[in-house]
């Protein structure tokens, strides 16, 4: 696979806007066989400051292992705003990410982005694929990939409709209760760049078949793996799967605990009725 080295960040506030009305022109097809890459990547302190405030990490010079997602995410869109991606942005469903950090990034590291999309795969309720960044430190074209982000979209339409009997439980007990303002998704899209519209405001994301604007699932993926914040190694992954989008604004339970690996466990939901809203784990 060929890597594209752009020569700065693609522009969201001109590339966003095309990806999210450019539907009309994906057919479907093969993924393309491309690969963005942006050298002399630097950490702006306010963003990250920003950042932190927003998901609910303390201030400090380590990056959390969710930031660099959004340092990576103007690559993102810019695979998929291009004419040969077969799916379009508005409408394909993050259903799942996996981070996987082997050292802790510093705000002084300089770094290198890669971005590339693979795994097109039948998923009963359509298609998937996964988008894969990467951050290394250490120079162009030969550093260490320090930093793994795989983001798993659905794209509806087309697949058997039936992925089995859905299980059904009790939530756990929370050990924590979290109050979701209504303007969490305009505050996080100002910090991340992602606005699509079913974050920001009711009347945009009923545009969208939404009743209500929702939270984004990398806001709530953060906010779950600050909850951990000082008792995490150096080295792990983080993987959820993103269940039912939190309306806004939402009252949700956190529940976590050790698994029998030393890994943890965690879960979102509903703080009244116990829709399960993310799942995660640590190891």
């Amino acid at each position: 696979m060929a890597i594209t080295r752009l020569s700065s960040p693609p522009n969201l506030a001109t590339l966003y806007p095309k990806a999210v009305l450019s539907g009309l022109r994906h057919k479907g097809g093969e993924l393309p066989d491309t690969a963005y890459a942006l050298t002399g990547v630097r950490v702006d302190p306010a963003r990250l400051a920003a950042y932190n405030r927003v998901c609910g990490f303390r201030l400090g010079d380590e990056l959390p292992a969710t930031y660099p997602h959004l340092l990576t995410f103007p690559l993102q869109v810019k695979l998929m705003a291009a004419g040969d991606f077969p799916f379009p942005l508005a409408g394909s469903v993050h259903v799942a990410n996996r981070i996987t950090l082997t050292r802790p990034l510093l705000l002084g590291d300089e770094l290198e982005l890669r971005v590339r999309v693979a795994n097109l795969r039948d998923h009963p309720r359509g298609k998937q694929f996964d988008m894969i960044s990467e951050a290394l430190v250490g120079g162009a074209g030969g550093g260490e990939v320090v930093w793994t982000d795989v983001s798993t979209y659905l794209r509806r339409g087309g697949g058997s409709g039936s992925s089995g009997p859905r299980e059904r439980r009790e939530p756990p007990t929370p050990t924590a209760i979290w109050r979701v303002p209504a303007d969490i998704g305009r505050r996080y899209g100002e910090v991340s760049g992602d606005r699509n519209p079913i974050h920001l405001h009711q009347l945009t994301a009923k545009m969208f078949g939404y009743p209500r604007a929702i939270a984004h699932g990398m806001w709530t993926k953060a906010r779950c793996l600050a909850a951990f914040e000082g008792r995490l190694p150096d080295a792990y992954t983080v993987d959820v799967r993103f269940k039912t989008p939190v309306p806004l604004p939402a009252r949700v339970g956190f529940a976590a605990g050790p698994d029998d690996s030393g890994g943890w466990r965690f879960e979102l939901f509903g703080a009244r009725g116990g829709k399960p809203h993310l799942e995660g784990t640590i190891s």
